[in-house]
């Protein structure tokens, strides 16, 4: 089936409802609430924040600083005089400032800091996507998981309803002396192991709702309940091949963006390690003025103090790194093997995609054929197990013959089931890795 194709037919997915105990739960309506609930999706929004204000305070750090200050002091006690004698006085003092610095060139250190808290922000919101990548996957898996246990439990229920019946028409049988209290045991035995296959597919269905409830942070599966496809009449297709799914994904998964960001980062710290060889040049600039009067002695008036203590100052600072104890250069070693390491990292990430994609490709085709195959052997079973139960009823085989050949097509119902869904999902995920929605 074409890509559009497996869009079209696999919309029946789709269509969202909202209330958990009262409608069922769409696929679509399942990865949206996973999403807005999930709790490393939060905790990675929060980190994305984080680095978020860390890239504002880079940014900010290449403006000039100002600061003002104001003090008051008070001195009391014996003290030397400007006649050179001690007495005791009371004095007091108020001064006021301001004063700015900037950093003029350190190295371009600072704008390869601020290039770094950039890169860094855009890392994190590519973990971000990754995680929602991760969960939107989890979440599909666990909701085929329910479809599959489900059609599951209706063929174990539908084996209990077959074997019931035969336990009936024995019944009667023995009564009349045409079948034996052996066979009526055996069957009711036969009865009993469907029954027990029932509870095992409940059990399991129920599992599966537990693993899909708990993804969505849902506090109980107590009504919880999906809307389920009807996926018997679908045509499944495999897209392309892997190669070309893999050079679609390498420009749109996030976890292969996160890691070529990283490694950008890795160059921009190898930057800065080298600007910790260069001086650094600052300039500063401040203004300032006081107040004073000590007792005994007469002082000018405050607005007077104040203005003729004013005075104003400029600086420049040079500073140059002239011997480091090789911190710089051990820094710079350190970038440069950072840099290689993120490499592989890089390297292994593109690696370990492509055997994603392999692996959900080779096992489409495999499904596929187990599909196909399937679909023949239910077939088959199904007109052996028709023409075996006319013979039972005519009394031309015994109950040991009915009983294999409808487990016969018990198992391969069960089957194609199995095959339908795993097919559909693996398909399902290839599209996934094709445009970053998973749409079932």
């Amino acid at each position: 089936m074409k890509t559009t194709g497996i869009r079209t037919a696999l919309a029946a997915l789709l269509i969202c409802s909202t209330a958990q105990a009262t409608e069922n739960w769409t696929l679509q309506q399942c990865i949206d609430y996973a999403l807005e609930n999930n709790i490393q999706i939060r905790q990675s929004e929060i980190a994305a924040s984080q680095r978020d204000i860390d890239y504002n305070t880079a940014r900010n750090n290449r403006l000039p600083g100002v600061s003002a200050g104001a003090s008051q002091n008070w001195s009391f006690g014996r003290g030397l005089t400007a006649n050179n004698t001690y007495d005791n006085t009371n004095t007091t003092s108020t001064s006021f400032n301001i004063g700015t610095d900037v950093t003029l060139f350190a190295g371009r250190r600072m704008a390869s800091n601020v290039k770094l808290a950039e890169l860094s922000l855009e890392a994190a919101k590519s973990d971000l996507e990754r995680i929602k990548d991760d969960v939107r996957v989890s979440v599909a898996q666990a909701f085929i998981q329910i479809v599959y246990d489900r059609s599951i439990l209706d063929v174990a229920r539908n084996q209990v309803t077959i074997d019931s019946m035969q336990v009936e028409r024995l019944t009667a049988l023995a009564a009349i002396g045409k079948a034996s209290n052996a066979e009526v045991a055996s069957q009711n035995a036969t009865l009993a192991q469907s029954r027990l296959s029932v509870t095992q597919a409940e059990n399991n269905l129920n599992l599966a709702i537990l693993t899909l409830t708990q993804l969505l942070e849902l506090p109980s599966p107590e009504g919880f309940a999906i809307s389920e496809p009807d996926t018997r009449n679908l045509e499944f297709a495999i897209p392309d091949n892997p190669e070309i799914i893999y050079e679609q994904a390498l420009g749109i998964k996030p976890s292969i963006k996160s890691e070529e960001l990283r490694l950008e980062q890795t160059g921009t710290n190898i930057g800065i390690a080298k600007g910790g060889f260069l001086p650094t040049l600052s300039f500063s600039a401040g203004a300032g003025t006081n107040y004073y009067t000590t007792s005994k002695f007469k002082s000018d008036a405050f607005g007077d103090q104040i203005k003729n203590n004013f005075s104003q100052y400029i600086g420049l600072n040079l500073s140059i790194p002239v011997f480091t104890r090789n911190s710089n250069r051990n820094n710079l070693r350190s970038a440069r093997l950072s840099q290689i390491n993120q490499q592989m990292q890089l390297d292994n990430a593109r690696k370990q995609l492509y055997k994603e994609i392999q692996q959900a490709y080779y096992n489409a085709v495999a499904s596929k054929s187990r599909y196909e195959s399937s679909q023949s052997v239910e077939s088959s079973a199904q007109e052996s197990f028709d023409l075996m139960q006319a013979k039972y009823e005519g009394g031309k085989a015994n109950i040991t013959e009915f009983n294999e050949s409808k487990n016969r097509l018990v198992t391969a119902q069960a089957d194609v089931l199995k095959y339908r869904y795993e097919y559909l999902f693996n398909t399902a995920l290839l599209e996934f890795y094709r445009n970053s929605v998973f749409e079932l």
